[in-house]
């Protein structure tokens, strides 16, 4: 199998896993993960991301805190959410969520079920682990887009080594929280949250793929 064959299939395995199994990852496969994941480039190799990794205990209190802290709290994300989603990305967007409303039996207009299984992701869908990703403040978008690069081999190097993943931009919303609690330093901006372990294969919200846009879509190719 050729490299290509061997990425492609990475990039197609993976997915958002949204029920985890409480089963640990080895701390020697989380290492790995990181270690593979830090290679990918970034602007002037400033290399920006920090990542703040739970196990454990650690993970249950973070658990705990986060959803006493959303009950309670008023979404303050670093960096601002989008304008909105026109056109192909908002359909885009109301498709995937009406794929996980299908999946787990939430019926249109059923907004108490609806948010029942949006607090799931504040439950980090009660993975074994999670991963905080943050970057300087100085470095703004582009320290973010670096850290995005980030995400994504996170993910993939997770995936080659048999752990399934979830990035979750919802933790951001709740940023001066997570820096409280981890004792972050205040010139870092809180990106996402990965949350990670050993999918259970039986839930139904882990029976559902996304689909992409094909190649015509999305390239402009000129010569």
């Amino acid at each position: 199998m050729s490299d290509y064959d061997t990425l492609t299939g990475l990039l197609q395995a993976r997915y958002s896993c949204r029920a985890f199994r409480p089963d640990p990852v080895s701390p020697t496969d989380i290492r790995a993960i990181i270690d593979a994941a830090r290679h990918v480039p970034s602007w002037c190799n400033a290399q920006p991301w920090q990542v703040t990794v739970t196990t454990g205990d650690a993970t249950e209190r973070f658990r705990n805190a986060l959803q006493e802290a959303v009950a309670g709290g008023t979404p303050a994300p670093d960096l601002d959410p989008p304008d909105g989603y026109p056109g192909i990305y908002g359909d885009r967007r109301r498709a995937c969520g009406w794929q996980l409303y299908e999946a787990v039996g939430v019926e249109k207009g059923d907004r108490a079920a609806s948010a029942a299984q949006m607090m799931r992701n504040y439950s980090l869908f009660d993975a074994p682990h999670v991963a905080i990703i943050t970057s300087p403040r100085a470095l703004g978008a582009y320290g973010a887009m670096d850290s995005g690069g980030f995400v994504t081999a996170f993910t993939l190097a997770a995936r080659a080594r048999g752990v399934d993943t979830i990035a979750q931009a919802a933790i951001a919303f709740y940023a001066g929280f997570v820096r409280g609690h981890f004792d972050l330093p205040d010139d870092c901006m809180v990106l996402c949250a990965i949350s990670f372990g050993y999918a259970d294969a039986d839930h139904p919200a882990n029976g559902f793929r996304t689909e992409r846009a094909a190649v015509a879509d999305i390239l402009d190719l000129r010569s």
